[in-house]
């Protein structure tokens, strides 16, 4: 069955599936993830389905989950939160220096990123600057309320993690839009506390199915009812998980753009420009008559003239664009162009001198630890972007110069 912006796909068993994927490849094993979401009993409606769609741990990213009654944390996931901001700046492309090594390096100074193990973490700060721990200050109440009833969670680089970048797909970036004016955009979530609330929960979640004899299709699937304890408890922490990933975009915000003006003779604004969303979140919302809660694993909220961004890859453009209010897919729309291949098979597939070739023209790192976030691991997000077209329209067209990766 098709409708002219998205397909249907009707499993035999459970709800159906409307997928804006038309010129995007989707792996068969995402289709069979899919399958096994669609038969949960208090699916809502429908799933929809986002052109970056590729499996994930349980439910796949880029996926849309309505759900009545009940709550999957492995839908939200671990890094609970994740999602973007970006500020546009007053400066033009003109006022760049002729070589960009310089911004690179005050960016990767004030931000910290990456991560090493054990107790000199370099993504975590050894003292968090007065701004972090003013935003801490006003975090820490309901995280004490939190560890009160989960201890384990107070030992994590909740206060240390806050206004950092983290690693994997997180970046911060220099870019310029369509009439050369200089951008500011960053990637990031909740760090090592939302990891850590999410994979609690995941983990209380199972032990609920076990105790109860619930079978799922997939373990990683496993749920809380509107009615259990764990449910009360985890839409808390989630909610709180997800302020902290908002905040610390914010900071880092305010660090990139102060350690740029420390080194650029002239003075300029920067205002945040597209909202600062999230990706990877759930929230109570109302669609087709009904109040209900909304997982958004790899999707992007747009609502009729909502504000969001959608990032390509570190050599690919990035778009700002406005949402349409499509009710079909409970006003979502892609989180980014999705990955094509696995971090493990991009680093098989690919060597130094293809990074450096597919982000040729942007400062930033080239050698063998970021070859898993290499362009060609990800989908062409112009197809992504054509696929979506009655779910957003483009604002903004950004093209990095700038790439500082965690």
């Amino acid at each position: 069955m098709n409708h002219e912006s998205y397909e249907v796909l009707q499993p035999t068993q459970g709800h159906h599936i409307k997928m804006w994927t038309r010129g995007v490849p989707v792996e068969e094993e995402a289709k069979q993830q899919l399958f096994n979401i669609a038969r949960l009993p208090f699916i809502f409606s429908h799933l929809a389905v986002m052109p970056d769609v590729h499996l994930g741990k349980g439910s796949t990213i880029g996926s849309v989950i309505p759900t009545l009654g009940a709550i999957i944390p492995a839908a939200v996931g671990v890094d609970i939160g994740c999602g973007m901001i970006a500020a546009r700046t007053s400066l033009t492309a003109a006022d760049l220096p002729d070589h960009l090594h310089g911004w690179r390096t005050a960016i990767e100074k004030a931000v910290p990123h990456g991560r090493t193990p054990g107790s000199r973490d370099v993504g975590a700060w050894t003292n968090p600057p007065p701004e972090v721990d003013e935003v801490w200050a006003e975090l820490e109440p309901e995280f004490r309320e939190i560890t009160a009833k989960y201890p384990k969670l107070a030992k994590t680089n909740n206060r240390n993690h806050l206004g950092t970048l983290g690693t994997g797909n997180h970046f911060i970036e220099v870019c310029l839009d369509e009439v050369d004016r200089v951008w500011f955009m960053l990637h990031s979530g909740s760090r090592g506390v939302g990891n850590a609330i999410g994979n609690l929960f995941i983990e209380l979640a199972k032990e609920d199915m076990r105790r109860y004899f619930i079978n799922l299709p997939d373990a990683d699937l496993a749920y809380f009812p509107q009615q259990s304890e764990h449910f009360t408890d985890y839409v808390q922490a989630v909610e709180w998980a997800q302020d902290y990933a908002r905040r610390n975009r914010a900071l880092m915000m305010r660090q990139v753009v102060e350690a740029i003006r420390r080194i650029m003779p002239q003075p300029f604004e920067a205002e945040v420009e597209a909202v600062n969303c999230h990706h990877n979140y759930v929230q109570r919302e109302h669609h087709f008559g009904k109040n209900i809660l909304v997982t958004r694993k790899g999707a992007v909220s747009a609502r009729e003239g909502e504000l969001g961004i959608i990032p390509g890859s570190m050599g690919a453009r990035s778009y700002i664009v406005r949402g349409k209010g499509e009710p079909q897919s409970f006003c979502s729309c892609s989180h980014g162009a999705g990955r094509l291949m696995s971090r493990s098979e991009a680093k098989r597939r690919y060597s130094v001198a293809d990074q450096i070739q597919a982000t040729e023209g942007v400062e930033c790192r080239k050698d063998k630890n970021v070859i898993d976030e290499i362009p060609l691991a990800y989908k062409d997000i112009d197809a992504v972007m054509r696929a979506q077209a009655d779910l957003v329209e483009i604002v903004h067209t950004l093209k990095q110069v700038v790439c500082v990766k965690g």
